[in-house]
């Protein structure tokens, strides 16, 4: 059970409750469920029994009672108890659960956590020029429909995003990428623009000066006109944006408020980069598949055998299987908020969990494939659908070698 079908159930109960008579309030679209803090009982909980009892001028605890009795029996929920003056905690059965969340996402592929909780409404943006508020602008839209709303940028369109704008100039793709052996990668339907002072040109060693005094060198600023207040060239190139997919990266990943990073920095394939990280791991799920299947074995949802085995494989799944579990509502809550750069703080978690996990998915020396091994396949292969979706939703390539 996702925590959106977790919500959805939740509301099902308050919409029984109400047929009833026993709370006279208006039926919520959604609830809010989350993770259990550190201390609570079970996965998940909701404080919606709270502000259903103020809506109603009932005891928090009773309605609490009430939707309780009602979720019992719910298929992936094991059991509902009660803390505090009334929030509801979520336990869910563990296997049929883990099982039935990877079998949906292998599923449903790169629109695993696509949904219609928004369905019915319709957002339209103002058009933008601006290459970041652009390209988040796009996103979003994206993401709105992925949950079931209409969404476009139009010539009349009212909502706009209020982004900082891009303080980099931005290269054409192909010449970073390749010297850092990355793909070049298609254009996309951008400007993009060089910053405006180029830096002056140095002679090479044993090469002369330019022939007549005052000439500007090649590529070096004019000499300003008498009485021109002079602006000095830089010393060393400005940071430039290089690449329309690092580009688009570091545009989304940073928050609204935040300045995008710098996509030189992007392009280093090295752990603390984390574009490079989430391609990584996706194309790290996929020679998964490539090997597992050269050893005559393919990816089945069941027991991941945690704690057992080699001491390679003596790894604990639960967080992975917990991001997955959450991607429908990160990809919700990035919509509603309009906040791309959620999506990517999700993806980078995913990565970092298969990255941490993948040791674990092959046989060792001598040994032969189990079923755990199968299991753990089926969910590097799940996590790998989810890091394609969110770099599909992103307009970014996911690599299958990387």
């Amino acid at each position: 059970m996702t925590p959106a079908e977790l919500s959805l159930a939740v509301v099902r109960a308050v919409r029984g409750a109400v047929d009833a008579g026993v709370l006279r309030v208006d039926v919520p679209r959604d609830v809010k469920v989350e993770r259990t803090r550190p201390g609570g009982a079970g996965e998940y909980a909701s404080g919606v029994a709270l502000k259903l009892a103020a809506a109603a001028g009932l005891a928090p605890r009773a309605v609490a009672e009430d939707l309780r009795g009602r979720l019992a029996g719910t298929p992936g929920l094991a059991r509902v108890d009660i803390s505090g003056p009334g929030f509801l905690n979520f336990t869910l059965d563990a296997a049929p659960a883990r099982d039935e969340l990877v079998r949906r996402v292998l599923a449903q592929g790169r629109e695993y956590g696509y949904g219609r909780a928004l369905a019915g409404q319709h957002f339209d943006f103002a058009p933008v020029t601006e290459p970041r508020a652009l390209v988040v602008t796009s996103v979003v839209v994206e993401l709105l429909q992925s949950q079931g709303a209409t969404a476009a940028i139009g010539p009349h369109g009212g909502e706009r995003l209020h982004v900082l704008p891009d303080p980099y100039g931005v290269e054409s793709e192909s010449e970073a990428e390749s010297d850092m052996g990355l793909d070049p990668e298609p254009d996309l339907d951008l400007k993009w623009e060089r910053d405006p002072v180029p830096p002056a040109a140095t002679p090479a060693p044993g090469t002369s000066a330019p022939d007549a005094p005052g000439t500007p060198a090649p590529g070096a600023p004019s000499t300003p006109a008498p009485g021109t207040p002079s602006t000095p060239a830089p010393t060393a190139p400005l940071p430039a944006l290089t690449g329309p997919s690092a580009a688009r990266w570091a545009y989304l990943r940073a928050a609204a408020h935040d300045r995008p990073a710098r996509a030189d920095e992007l392009l280093s394939q090295r752990d603390g980069n984390p574009y490079f990280r989430v391609r990584y791991a996706y194309s790290r799920t996929r020679a998964l598949t490539r090997n597992a299947r050269d050893l005559g074995f393919s990816g089945e949802p069941g027991d991941l055998g945690d704690g057992v085995g080699h001491p390679l494989q003596r790894v604990s799944h639960a967080p992975l299987l917990a991001l997955l579990a959450d991607h429908p509502g990160v990809l919700l809550g990035a919509a509603r908020l309009r906040a791309p750069d959620r999506v990517a703080r999700q993806l980078e978690a995913v990565a970092d969990a298969v990255l941490d996990t993948q040791h674990g998915v092959l046989p060792v020396g001598d040994e032969k494939p189990s079923a755990a091994h199968r299991a753990r396949l089926a969910l590097a292969e799940a996590a790998g659908a989810v890091l394609a979706g969110g770099l599909s939703l992103f307009g970014i390539d996911a690599p299958e070698f990387l």
